[in-house]
């Protein structure tokens, strides 16, 4: 279970405590060349994952009955978390969005065989975060 727990604790971190340090910033808060309201909705969203992260930090590490559904449920709220940041990359174009603004968070680049790629900030971590969600589901025993 420990496992299970440090794989979803950083997966609870990922999408809570991250965004609150990227985020509330001139990258994302503050961007002078956003609307108000799309600053407000991120302040909305960034704060909200920080209340949903610590219920799930509570879920993973409280004490109390249950301890295997608790764990379930937390990766149930990541999986919930992370499955509408996927919807809104592979849906961008429905709506206008884009994975970065320039003068947001830029892509890496790395050259990877001869090829120069391009590594968006966001979906790199959050894949990785993903992955984490995933190895979780596999220890987490079932009863």
């Amino acid at each position: 279970m420990l496992i299970a727990q440090v794989l979803l604790t950083l997966a609870t971190l990922g999408y809570s405590a991250v965004p609150a340090l990227v985020d509330f910033n001139q990258t994302h808060a503050t961007n002078p060349r956003w609307t108000p309201h799309a600053r407000f909705h991120v302040v909305w969203q960034v704060s909200s994952y920080l209340g949903v992260g610590a219920i799930a930090l509570a879920l993973i590490w409280g004490p109390g009955p249950l301890p295997i559904e608790r764990l379930w449920l937390a990766l149930v709220i990541a999986t919930a978390v992370y499955g509408g940041f996927f919807a809104a990359v592979f849906l961008k174009t429905l709506y206008g969005g884009a994975n970065h603004d320039e003068n947001g968070v830029p892509p890496v680049y790395r050259t990877i065989f001869g090829t120069r790629i391009g590594f968006d900030a966001n979906i790199t971590i959050f894949t990785i975060m993903a992955l984490l969600v995933g190895a979780a589901a596999i220890v987490i025993p079932v009863r």
